[in-house]
């Protein structure tokens, strides 16, 4: 009865938000557009990180991958086909870079993501400013931001699907156990290897697919817009703030922090930078669960006391 109940609501909050683009005018719509953007980018990056507890910092190199096969590929294939085509390669680097690195742990992880997301944009610098003789691209489309937003719509809810379908299955139960002790769960049996590199060529391709589809909101692409860490760093922290180990997380951190991130952005945007890392520091030390991990927390603790309360009222009652 309750899980058709969230189905219900769940379903009519996205037919809501489909409907969304017919009420409000081009900025509204574009401010959909990158809150769901977002949006899909935390419960990605939540999908293999937030059990795993491998903290990746390659969001904008999947996501830059994604923006820049569509900028070449667009004018010579159908629209489809190039988000295909920018999946398979996202896939493609998501099994070099995982067969590579997945062995890596704590801060070599984290590390090597971060230098993988610039070597990528420098290779791609290379290649425009001495290959095309240019250091960026036009993109003209025949639609609107409207188009852009159902597809990123879509695939927000795919995403969401699957993370509940994993958490569901043993694949949830394999991740959990190796956020908890990868060592424990490789001697209980469990192939550790193949389960992270499924779940982050998983999410890395979902990534990508953001970039790809994001990619119409710029007429013009070139590294640093696509390939900005400031993406890698707002999507981290938004999983984080929500509760990234839970479905809903990423979710609940994305809302709240990207209406923040819009305000700064617009009152604040010589002290931007700072601001998001000292908010950072905040939610590492505050919040290390995220908001529903301390909800869920003190929750506990309070049926907990409730409890005992009732149990002491019993007995002095007898």
């Amino acid at each position: 009865m309750i899980a058709a109940f969230s189905f219900t609501a769940l379903a009519a909050v996205f037919t809501a938000l489909a409907a969304a683009p017919f009420f409000l005018g081009t900025y509204g719509t574009g401010f959909l557009l990158g809150l769901v953007g977002y949006v899909t980018l935390a419960s990605a990056w939540a999908l293999f990180s937030g059990p795993t507890r491998y903290v990746s910092l390659a969001t904008v190199a999947f996501f830059g991958i994604g923006a820049y096969t569509v900028a070449v590929l667009y004018e010579t294939l159908p629209s489809w086909l190039v988000l295909v085509v920018a999946a398979l390669i996202g896939l493609v680097v998501a099994l070099l870079v995982g067969l590579s690195t997945l062995r890596l742990a704590g801060v070599y992880f984290v590390i090597f993501t971060f230098g993988l997301a610039e070597l990528i944009r420098q290779i791609v610098t290379w290649y425009e400013v001495n290959i095309t003789g240019t250091l960026g691209r036009y993109l003209f489309v025949d639609y609107g931001p409207e188009v852009v937003y159902w597809k990123l719509l879509a695939l927000c809810a795919v995403t969401l699907a699957i993370g509940y379908l994993v958490k569901r299955s043993r694949w949830g139960l394999a991740l959990k156990m190796i956020g908890d002790d990868e060592v424990v769960a490789e001697h209980c049996g469990l192939p550790t290897a193949r389960v992270k590199l499924a779940l982050f060529a998983a999410s890395s391709v979902i990534i990508t697919l953001v970039g790809a589809i994001q990619a119409p909101r710029w007429t013009y692409i070139e590294p640093t817009i696509v390939f900005n860490p400031t993406i890698s760093f707002l999507t981290l922290i938004m999983a984080l703030l929500g509760g990234a180990g839970r479905l809903w997380g990423p979710v609940v951190g994305a809302v709240p922090l990207f209406l923040l991130f819009e305000w700064l952005s617009a009152n604040f945007p010589d002290h931007y930078s700072i601001i998001l890392g000292l908010l950072f520091i905040a939610i590492v030390f505050v919040l290390p669960n995220g908001v529903l991990g301390f909800l869920e927390e003190h929750w506990t603790r309070l049926r907990a006391n409730r409890s005992a309360k009732s149990d002491l009222e019993k007995r002095e009652a007898g």
